[in-house]
């Protein structure tokens, strides 16, 4: 562990941008100082939603953040699960920058669902805390986390929100320090996607593809999509009817003209791939 201290070397100049900054902020091993310096040179993107998201708003964070970091963007994010977990996961599967700030001691794998995905981030990336070794997790920590996290960034973004949520007060901190906020919009009868609705009716940018995102940090927008995987043409056939509808196997089963096995076969190709997820209620949804 290494600790910073507020006007001492290495401590993030972004953060006196805010109205309280940390008076320290302490660093997981291995990381050192350096290492956090380098990771955050511009250009940053917080990227944070729903802990309860959906497997498709977890796959769409996945998946801007994989191009994100792709195009040199540095992903910061509060390691929790749902959107916060898909977007770290992201840029590490892009090969890029990303930071973890935790609402807890910088000793405490909490949650528990992401203590792997926490040291991919120690080992690969960063995790900081402003809370010394031995602070546990309380709810009036994670608004003061997102201060940090809002604060690292050039711009926010919003991928899956209700209207009552932790990632609506990062979005509100994030204009308070005058930064971009860019919101996902979502199917109005979705109560997840409440919140991210309604920052785009107070003027956050919609954000529909990663071009979006470029174009607020001020960057060229027409990076290319990663390419997929290579899969088998029936399985490609399959992901891209998922694509324009996400679907139950045996209704893309008699979409596709194929037997429930034969789909099944081709689906399980895609999971390998990672290409496919399954939400709660059984329908399968592309992993980007």
């Amino acid at each position: 562990m290494t600790m910073l201290e507020r006007g001492g070397p290495g401590y993030p100049v972004r953060l006196e941008d805010l109205a309280s900054p940390p008076d320290r902020l302490f660093l997981r091993a291995p990381a050192t100082p350096e290492e956090l310096a380098r990771l955050l040179e511009p250009p940053i993107v917080a990227v944070v939603g729903s802990r309860s998201a959906s497997a498709a708003g977890t796959a769409f964070a996945r998946r801007i953040c994989r191009e994100l970091a792709g195009s040199g963007v540095c992903v910061v994010s509060g390691l929790a699960r749902g959107i916060d977990a898909g977007a770290h996961e992201g840029a590490l599967d892009g090969a890029g920058r990303t930071v973890a700030v935790l609402g807890c001691g910088i000793d405490r794998d909490y949650p528990s669902a992401t203590v792997g995905l926490a040291r991919r981030i120690a080992a690969a990336g960063c995790v900081v805390s402003e809370y010394a070794p031995g602070t546990p997790p309380a709810p009036f920590r994670f608004p003061e986390r997102n201060r940090i996290v809002a604060a690292l960034a050039d711009a926010t973004v919003v991928v899956e929100a209700a209207q009552r949520s932790g990632a609506l007060i990062t979005a509100r901190l994030a204009l308070d320090l005058g930064r971009d906020v860019l919101a996902v919009p979502g199917a109005p009868w979705l109560t997840g996607a409440g919140g991210s609705n309604l920052l785009i009716k107070d003027g956050a940018l919609p954000l529909t593809e990663v071009g979006d995102v470029l174009l607020a940090l001020g960057l060229d927008p027409g990076a290319a999509r990663l390419p997929d995987p290579e899969v088998g043409e029936g399985a490609a056939r399959l992901l891209a009817a998922l694509r324009r509808e996400p679907v139950s196997i045996d209704v893309l089963a008699v979409r596709c003209g194929l037997l429930p096995a034969a789909a099944g076969a081709l689906i399980a190709e895609l999971e390998l791939a990672g290409l496919v997820l399954r939400e709660q209620d059984g329908r399968l949804v592309p992993n980007g």
